[in-house]
C-alpha cells in the first residue's frame, strides 16, 4: 500500500511539475521605433473566421476583451457601440478597411487604435484516442491616424497533455485554451 501510494504521489508531482495546462506558441512583430503609451483606448472589431467552428469569432472576441481589460493593457469601447458605430458608417464586419474609414472610426470611437482579429482554426485535434481542442487565432493593433500596422502576433493554443492522454483525464476546454492562447499572445505587447 505504502509503495502504491509513493507512485501516486511522484506521478502526481511530476504532472504538477510538468504543467499540464494549455500549452501555447506565439510569434509576434512590433513596428521599429514605436511606442504604444499613446494607446490608451482601443475598439476591438469583430473578427474574421476560417475556422469551421461558427460561434469561434464571436467567443475569442469576447476573450480578448476580457483578456485586454484583464491584464490592463488598454481600456476597450463596448463592443456594442462598436458594431452599432460600424453599422451606421456602413461597414461591413470583416471587409477591408482604408485610411479614411480607420481616421473616421478612430475619431467616432475616441480610440487611438483598432484591434483586429482572426480565427485561423478552432476545433478539437486528435493523438490516437484521446481528444483536445486547439485553437490558433492571429490579432493586428491597427493606428487610427496612419492605418499602420504597429503590432501583429500570431498564436495556437491546444488543451493536450501527455499526462491527461496517459491516465485517461480530461484536457482544459476551450474556454481554458482560448484565455490562455490570448494571455499568450498579448504578453508580446510591450509593457506601457
Amino acid at each position: 500500500m505504502r509503495k502504491c501510494f509513493l507512485v501516486v504521489f511522484i506521478l502526481l508531482t511530476v504532472d504538477i511539475l510538468s504543467g499540464c495546462g494549455v500549452k501555447t506558441s506565439s510569434e509576434s512583430f512590433l513596428r521599429e521605433d514605436t511606442e504604444l503609451g499613446y494607446v490608451q483606448q482601443v475598439a476591438v472589431l469583430p473578427f474574421e473566421n476560417f475556422s469551421d467552428d461558427e460561434h469561434a469569432a464571436a467567443r475569442t472576441r469576447d476573450f480578448t476583451i476580457t483578456q485586454c481589460l484583464a491584464m490592463g493593457l488598454f481600456d476597450v469601447v463596448g463592443k456594442g457601440i462598436v458594431d452599432s458605430t460600424l453599422q451606421n458608417e456602413v461597414i461591413k464586419p470583416g471587409a477591408p478597411l482604408d485610411i479614411s474609414m480607420t481616421r473616421r472610426l478612430g475619431q467616432r470611437l475616441n480610440v487611438q487604435a483598432i484591434l483586429q482579429g482572426a480565427v485561423d482554426y478552432s476545433g478539437v485535434g486528435r493523438k490516437g484516442n484521446f481528444s483536445f481542442p486547439e485553437l490558433s487565432l492571429t490579432l493586428q493593433l491597427i493606428d487610427c491616424d496612419s492605418a499602420i500596422v504597429l503590432w501583429q502576433a500570431s498564436g495556437h493554443g491546444t488543451g493536450y497533455c501527455l499526462w491527461g492522454r496517459l491516465f485517461g483525464l480530461a484536457p482544459r476546454d476551450m474556454f481554458q485554451v482560448g484565455l490562455g492562447t490570448i494571455e499568450d499572445i498579448l504578453e508580446t505587447l510591450p509593457t506601457r
